[in-house]
């Protein structure tokens, strides 16, 4: 079977490869043409322009996988591809798309005749290379073409077919809510071992709470490991987000069901983007004005 896999960043280049190993031919195209090298090292066969990559893909039916980040290029990726998809051709998305963006295009696609797929994919870049998991929404007639490519490229009980179009993308996104309220959980406990009276060795902490405690999983894992590079100092105390932990709470505030824990997660990471802290000097100036309580002034750089 050949696909194409438009999108050959850290996690679609390595999903290529994991389909290469198991007798997929890829052919990969990136907006990026300087990684072209790198690309062909690996053995996937680097594809100049969208229309070249669909060309390869004459000769059978045509499954395109997309693997790009959420917003205006998956959306001009998908329409230029549904221009020039025909009847009983697949799109699969694999990236961090809005399940509502999915439900539409799934629509689209429908009307006429082409199978789309929402993807979510987790396991990080190991997983998309090793091994991953996948939750799959889509026509169910339609994913039994297809489920052998899941079964080859996930761990064993590592792929899931969810159900109709945005299914996958939704169950996607409520995992990576959990994923945002398990990763502070871990950040506080572990900042609170730093500020105690004992002087505990935290990468030892990591290995042991990941040995038989009710807490181990690959995310402690992945903690012990970042304290063994010891370089937590050098690293700048700000969280991103892909947006789906956003989505995430919008969706618990739409359905009226309550995520304290994954909306404080997610709150810590606005927090921490914030470098003016003008809310809090506020806070601070209405502190000093009921009570007379004393502020701290911020500092005047001394002139040399």
């Amino acid at each position: 079977m050949k696909i194409g896999m438009i999108g050959l960043g850290k996690m679609g280049l390595n999903l290529a490869k994991n389909l290469n190993d198991h007798e997929i031919e890829v052919y990969g195209y990136d907006i990026d043409q300087t990684i072209k090298g790198k690309v062909e090292e690996s053995g996937i066969q680097f594809i100049s322009s969208v229309d070249e990559l669909l060309h390869q893909l004459e000769g059978e039916t045509k499954t395109v996988w997309m693997m790009l980040p959420a917003g205006e290029i998956t959306e001009t990726t998908f329409t230029r591809l549904l221009s020039k998809l025909n009847k009983g051709d697949r799109i699969i998305d694999g990236g961090n798309a809005h399940f509502e963006d999915s439900k539409r295009r799934g629509e689209l696609c429908g009307k006429q005749g082409i199978h789309f797929f929402d993807v979510g994919t987790s396991g990080g870049i190991a997983g998309a290379r090793n091994g991953a998991c996948m939750m799959v929404g889509g026509n169910k007639e339609a994913f039994k073409e297809i489920e052998y490519i899941f079964r080859k490229i996930n761990v064993d009980k590592g792929y899931l077919y969810t159900g109709p179009t945005g299914s996958g993308h939704y169950l996607k996104m409520i995992h990576n809510g959990v994923e945002y309220g398990m990763m502070q959980a871990i950040g506080e406990g572990f900042n609170l071992l730093h500020h105690s009276e004992y002087s505990y060795d935290l990468e030892k902490v990591a290995t042991v709470w990941n040995h038989g405690s009710v807490i181990r999983s690959w995310l402690m894992e992945l903690m012990g490991e970042a304290f063994e590079k010891g370089n937590i100092d050098e690293i700048e105390g700000i969280i991103q987000s892909s947006g789906e932990g956003k989505w995430t709470v919008e969706e618990a505030l739409r359905l009226q069901v309550p995520t304290p824990v994954i909306s404080q997660a997610l709150m810590v990471r606005f927090m921490s983007l914030d470098q003016e802290k003008y809310g809090e000097k506020l806070v601070s100036a209405l502190r000093q004005g009921f009570g007379g309580h004393t502020v701290i002034e911020k500092r005047q750089p001394i002139e040399s």
